[in-house]
């Protein structure tokens, strides 16, 4: 009896450190997560930049003759 409460005390005690693993993890996860939405939706502004730039531009070329 007492190596089977020993033996599930230890299990017990692998359950805890893996959800602390886990849990950790999760927030690294969830940081990194933020930092690439964050770096997307800087390129999605510099793209949208660069569009309209170009745009700008493309209006400024003179017309070609058919």
């Amino acid at each position: 009896m007492l190596n089977e409460l020993n033996a599930l005390e230890s299990k017990v005690a692998q359950v805890i450190a893996l959800c602390r693993s886990l849990r950790s993890e999760n927030e690294q996860l969830r940081e990194q997560l933020t930092v690439a939405e964050n770096d997307r939706n800087r390129l999605a502004e510099r793209m949208a930049a660069a569009s309209v730039r170009l745009e700008q531009l493309a209006g400024q070329l003179p017309e070609g003759k058919s």
